[in-house]
């Protein structure tokens, strides 16, 4: 029949009337909206106030800290930017098409311009984008997406086609009746919000690090200022320069840099193995995930059948020719046709006369062959013969059919579903690393078990869960859990994390999307339902388990990387923290000035703090995040808060003058700030080992040749003789701290 469609004028009024169908992607943010958020922070206002103030009293030289706050700010922009366009780009290749009607011809658009009542015809492979009735054709149906059972349905003129369900043979053409939030799709992914609002331990720990920062900055800001200006006999040029230095030490400015930058590397990074990171925690969150969920269906396996045996009961040559025979006129091309297809490939002598075509409602079909009387092929309890045979003991591991003629079974076919290749050695590498697993799956549990040890999975516990309502015992004691409805699955990762796993979800169809939105970290398989891949962190574009240890080993790298990065930003704000209130008490200027912090923030926090946390490390990550930094930065800052105050204690016992004290002091915040990086850097190779020459060196050569601009003493022998003393002071104190800090968090468990 021929069909017409809607003119371009209806499509154009159907749109302004919002009956069209609105992309539900999860969006990144505008390049704007990127540059905002980087630029207009409360920490880069306060830098610019602390500037302008710098400014105004003339002390230019002392600007230098706002140069790497505006290098920080345009290299995390750049970063976050080159990243939006991955993901845009990335999320492009996984939009779906439509074959429409319009004005009597046929249209190939984007399914978010599909408007109500269009024309779409849909063939086999197609998955329905939107809610559709059809006006003509037949076909079969797999809705394993929704349902989670795989069994085709037959479709014929006036039934309806769900969106999230796929065509597995035949052609149709449909009206669409439901576009946008009103498309079944759309009414269960209602259920979840788009944007999951989840912070990762990382992002969690930093929110409360910069939520202290941010609560005491500015009062703790003021009372400085005001002990400056008294201590400096009210010039305020100089208390304004002393406040700043005490300010600026206490911004960790290049740790939210760092993050983002790191996040946003891995992100391009897991782009090449066709890796769509839809949020830039998604990558951390895998490396800590202890028990991954998998959905059966479309997820280990590749929703296709593969001929496992042919069991010849009677007439070998013959059923032989008839089985080629059959395949070879068939026009079907369900799952099961196609997996015969592959299989049965020799050429016959039998001239079909009749095909009777397959559906789901008789479970067979057949031909009729000149001179041989007709075959059927089919599933046995929908055929008749005149003795059934036993095929039990088939069942367990095979789906079974039969070949059929004049009612006796001449051949038993085993098939089963082709899982998917790479599916087999991720598991194992997972199961190596520690990792649970657990299958999920709405199909019977015999076919899970199958599927479960055919992946390799072994100590197969499983469970019927459509005779079960308790959940909480059954995830302790289960590996396989079958006949698992939505909420079910929901359920099931709520207990898990109730129970303190960090639970990660692997699924593809619109019944996995409540328990992906569940899951601490979402993993959709963009051979799957819309639904599925929006509501998903990570989304694998090949649908290829092979990129899983790529992500694991980029979230290790990320999460040990930054655990000693941070340590460095946070020794720096400890010991800034400390050094304020107690120069608050004391009787003695703040010690530091903004242009001397910048030389010891270069070589000891922001070059060392980049190079180590790129470089490879898939280390399996351990303990928590804020303990393990704590117990790394806290010597450091300790160390040096008790060498500054040796320092201003004896300078006037020494003779030192206000210059040399602060040389002195500056001095032993690199020395410590090394002692910190040595530490890091344990067990040496290469990169770390150049790495630690090349910050000393230049810490020396920029200490010595630019003392003049860093307003530095000259390096004489008195003040040379007072570094090395306070060096192996330094290197005693900071192992002592170091060993009494490890000890107490140990005990805490802050560390395990």
């Amino acid at each position: 029949m021929k069909y017409h469609g809607l003119t371009k004028d209806e499509v154009n009024d159907r749109i302004k009337k919002n009956l069209y169908n609105e992309n539900a992607d999860i969006k990144t943010k505008s390049i704007k909206n990127i540059i905002l958020e980087n630029t207009i922070t409360l920490f880069n206002l306060l830098n610019l106030f602390l500037g302008i103030g710098v400014f105004l009293v003339g002390s230019y030289k002392n600007l230098a800290f706002l140069l790497v706050i505006f290098l920080n700010t345009i290299i995390s922009i750049i970063q976050e930017i080159q990243a939006k366009r991955i993901i845009d780009r990335l999320s492009f290749l996984v939009s779906s098409k439509a074959k429409v009607i319009r004005d009597g011809k046929e249209n190939i658009i984007n399914q978010d311009q599909i408007v109500k009542d269009d024309i779409i015809v849909y063939q086999n492979g197609d998955q329905i984008l939107v809610d559709s009735k059809i006006l003509d054709g037949e076909i079969e149906v797999n809705e394993s997406l929704i349902t989670g059972e795989e069994d085709a349905i037959y479709k014929q003129k006036n039934d309806n086609l769900y969106s999230g369900s796929f065509i597995t043979s035949g052609i149709c053409t449909c009206k669409v009746v439901n576009v946008g939030k009103n498309n079944y799709i759309a009414k269960i992914s209602s259920k979840v919000k788009k944007e999951k609002k989840k912070e990762s331990e990382i992002e969690k720990t930093f929110d409360f690090i910069l939520k202290i920062i941010s609560f005491v900055i500015l009062p703790l800001g003021i009372l400085v200022f005001i002990k400056q200006w008294y201590a400096c006999d009210f010039v305020i040029e100089e208390a304004v320069i002393k406040t700043t230095a005490a300010l600026i030490g206490m911004i960790p400015e290049g740790l939210i840099l760092l993050t983002s930058t790191v996040m946003a590397l891995s992100t391009i990074k897991l782009s090449k193995y066709k890796v769509l990171s839809q949020k830039l925690h998604a990558i951390e969150t895998l490396a800590r995930v202890d028990t991954l969920c998998l959905d059966k269906t479309g997820t280990l396996t590749e929703g296709k059948m593969e001929v496992v045996d042919v069991i010849y009961i009677k007439d070998l040559e013959n059923s032989k020719k008839a089985l080629n025979a059959i395949v070879y006129y068939s026009k079907d091309t369900n799952a099961t046709m196609i997996a015969l297809k592959n299989y049965f490939k020799e050429k016959t002598d039998f001239v079909e006369t009749k095909q009777i075509p397959f559906s789901s409602k008789k479970k067979y079909s057949g031909s009729t062959f000149l001179n041989h009387g007709t075959y059927y092929i089919g599933a046995m309890e929908f055929l008749k013969v005149n003795k059934k045979i036993d095929l039990s003991k088939y069942e367990e591991k095979y789906r079974t059919i039969v070949l059929t003629h004049n009612e006796e079974v001449m051949a038993i076919i085993l098939l089963q579903d082709m899982i998917r290749k790479e599916a087999l050695n991720t598991l194992a590498y997972f199961k190596k690393q520690g990792v649970d697993l657990k299958i999920i799956s709405g199909d019977n549990v015999k076919t899970v078990e199958g599927i479960a040890r055919r992946c390799g999975l072994d100590n197969i516990n499983s469970v019927d869960m459509s005779n079960y309502y308790e959940i909480n015992n059954l995830v302790k004691e289960k590996n396989i859990f079958a006949r698992v409805t939505p909420e079910q699955k929901k359920d099931i990762l709520i207990s898990l994390k109730k129970q303190g796993h960090v639970v990660g979800m692997v699924g593809d169809g619109v019944n996995d999307v409540l328990a992906l939105k569940e899951a601490d970290l979402s993993i959709a398989m963009a051979s799957g339902s819309e639904a599925a891949r929006n509501i998903s962190e990570l989304v694998l574009l090949n649908s290829n388990f092979d990129a899983l240890p790529e992500v694991l080993k980029e979230g290790r790298k990320s999460i040990n990387n930054l655990e000693r990065s941070a340590s460095l930003f946070l020794s720096k704000t400890m010991y800034s923290f400390l050094l304020a209130v107690i120069f608050l008490i004391i009787q003695a200027p703040y010690p530091f000035m903004p242009v001397q912090l910048t030389l010891t923030s270069i070589f000891t926090i922001g070059i060392p703090s980049f190079v180590l946390a790129l470089e490879p490390n898939d280390e399996k990550v351990k303990g928590k995040f804020l303990g393990k930094v704590i117990a790394t930065s806290l010597p450091a800052s300790l160390t040096i808060v008790i060498n500054v105050l040796i320092i201003v204690l004896l300078s006037s016992i020494l003779g030192l003058n206000e210059i040399q004290t602060s040389t002195l002091c500056i001095m032993m915040v690199g020395i410590t700030g090394f002692i910190l990086i040595f530490k890091l850097c344990i067990p040496f190779n290469l990169l770390r080992g150049s790495l630690l020459v090349f910050l000393i060196l230049g810490f020396i050569i920029s200490s010595v040749g630019l003392k003049r601009f860093l307003s530095l003493a000259t390096f004489n022998f008195k003040v040379i003789s007072l570094v090395a003393v306070l060096f192996i002071v330094s290197f005693t104190i900071f192992n002592i701290i170091d060993k009494i800090i490890d000890s107490s968090l140990k005990k805490r468990g802050l560390l395990c």
